[in-house]
């Protein structure tokens, strides 16, 4: 029965949003609600002040955004959350993208000024492909922004979803009074101060009575009034089937910084959201309750403490428990594995623990054993899916600038590519190497941190390459696939996994490739195997 009761408790959720909508700071403030931690960094104006709790490598503190996905646990109202919290810059969507494999639901950040922008249309385009159940929250209401029903159809019509208030401002920037809680029928009102446990909740679940004209002042609540009657005709009621399901969603408005309207979205979160869900595994389906353990690899990440070089592999627990000093089968490799120091997570501070459940996420040091997509179980072979490597969309060479240095080049390149921070091809004809990446961004960080992390200096090349292909004969003793490796020899590289690649130079190429050799298929995404 302890096993059942352990993941019925277990949430576990990303942030997702387009960068600066305020995202960290919202886990941030959740983080204080858990008592996970005393006092928020301010991330402001892209100095981080304080540092932000959840962005711990050196550059993300000097460039103010989060560039790794952050796994932050903490206990509230009985409840074990974790969350995954996700760069928004769109140079680092990969990462995102194979964070969302990893969770069970997904908080939407959205600016109120700025609304839905584009990097949160491509994430929920993700989330909803999975059917990945979405709480929309609508942030920075201390500021002068879009009207709160403009912004509803937007979210509605932008991100082709279904929503339903459960909170509602009362007023906006210089007017912001407070918030309306449809979920529990009160009123918040704002005092602007960001401290803890500040504001006033007042239980009203009658709009109609005039005590609320002295609380908010007259206009405010015929204002209220109006705009909750209309909520009511035009929006559906809250349905938790539905939401599960991913066909409705519910949405708060609030403002993260000033830490208002997050403790609603709290509350109601670990009233709703979904306990660990099962998951498609190559063979079959695999459900959070059964005894036997199984997890998978979505993240590594090299050098989490500089000074001991270690790495670390983030496992998603699918089913069952996981416990210390247990041997458990490495999948691909066939071989047993067992963890003496597997790791819980608040940002920088790590706990070694001793048992696990699923929807939690642990950290194993790793060696060099893990790949991104990698599965560990109690002893049956199964393979998850859906970690995806995307084609690149910039090509550099990479060429070492400190001859006395190529050991440290070559390991750090390799631990770098294991994380799935860029991806590296070799080319077959005289092995140059060329990292390919989603974003221009990613040659700074990987540039930084081979210097400051492996002391390895590095400078790059242009490459006019359009896309990786990934090259999948029908016969691979053909004619018809021998002489497209003879034609296409200049342009053909192995991936890390060993993998062919077919670096094309533009899209007219790639149409002329697939008509002139029908039987050598070309992919543009390339699952971990």
């Amino acid at each position: 029965m302890r096993l059942e009761e352990e993941i019925k408790r277990r949430r576990t959720f990303g942030i997702i949003s387009h960068p600066d909508a305020g995202k960290t700071t919202l886990t941030e403030k959740l983080l204080l609600f858990g008592g996970a931690i005393q006092e928020a960094g301010a991330v402001k104006s892209n100095k981080i002040k304080k540092g932000a709790t959840s962005d711990f490598m050196e550059i993300e503190r000097q460039r103010g955004i989060s560039v790794a996905t952050s796994v932050l646990a903490f206990n509230y109202q009985n409840k074990k959350i974790n969350i995954l919290d996700t760069p928004g810059h769109k140079d680092f969507a990969e990462d995102t993208f194979r964070t969302l494999t990893a969770v069970d639901s997904v908080i939407v950040v959205i600016d109120v000024a700025k609304g839905v922008e584009e990097q949160t249309e491509k994430l929920v385009e993700v989330c909803r492909m999975r059917n990945i159940p979405m709480i929309v929250f609508i942030n920075k209401l201390d500021r002068e922004g879009k009207d709160a029903f403009d912004l509803l159809d937007e979210v509605e019509q932008k991100l082709n979803l279904k929503v339903t208030p459960l909170s509602f401002p009362i007023g906006m920037g210089y007017d912001f009074k407070g918030i309306y809680n449809v979920w529990e029928k009160n009123i918040n009102l704002f005092s602007g101060d960001s401290k803890k446990n500040i504001e006033e909740t007042i239980a009203f679940d009658d709009v109609t009575n005039p005590d609320l004209d002295k609380i908010i002042g007259e206009k405010s609540a015929k204002d209220l009034r109006e705009n909750l009657e209309l909520v009511y005709e035009v929006y559906p009621d809250f349905n938790r089937e539905e939401y599960l399901k991913g066909d409705l969603q519910p949405v708060f408005f609030g403002s993260a910084l000033n830490n208002f309207g997050v403790r609603e979205l709290l509350d109601c979160f670990v009233d709703i959201a979904p306990t660990p869900l099962p998951k498609k595994a190559e063979e079959r389906l695999v459900d959070p309750n059964e005894k036997e353990f199984s997890g998978f690899v979505f993240k590594i990440h090299a050098n989490m403490d500089p000074k001991h070089r270690d790495r670390l592999a983030f496992i998603k627990i699918v089913s069952g428990t996981f416990e210390r000093n247990t041997p458990y089968l490495h999948v691909r490799n066939n071989k047993k594995l067992k963890f003496s120091s597997p790791n819980a997570f608040f940002a920088e501070k790590k706990e070694i623990v001793d048992i696990s459940y699923a929807g939690d996420i642990v950290g194993l040091h790793d060696t060099g054993n893990f790949k991104i997509g990698d599965t560990l179980t109690q002893g049956e072979a199964l393979n998850f899916k859906g970690v995806p490597s995307f084609s690149p969309e910039h090509f550099r060479y990479i060429n070492n600038a400190d001859p006395m240095k190529a050991k440290q080049l070559d390991k750090g390149i390799s631990q770098l590519m294991d994380e799935g921070v860029a991806q590296l091809f070799t080319l077959e004809m005289n092995n140059r190497k060329i990292i390919g990446t989603v974003g221009a961004l990613q040659y700074e960080v990987i540039q930084y941190r081979l210097e400051h992390e492996y002391g390895a200096k590095c400078t790059y090349e242009n490459l006019p390459v359009h896309k990786a292909c990934w090259v999948e004969p029908k016969d691979a003793n053909s004619e018809e696939f021998k002489e497209f490796k003879r034609v296409k020899q200049k342009f053909l590289a192995k991936d890390k996994q060993g993998q062919l690649v077919f670096l094309a130079d533009s899209s007219f190429s790639i149409q002329m490739t697939q008509q002139k050799y029908p039987n050598v298929i070309l992919h543009f995404v390339s699952e971990y195997k």
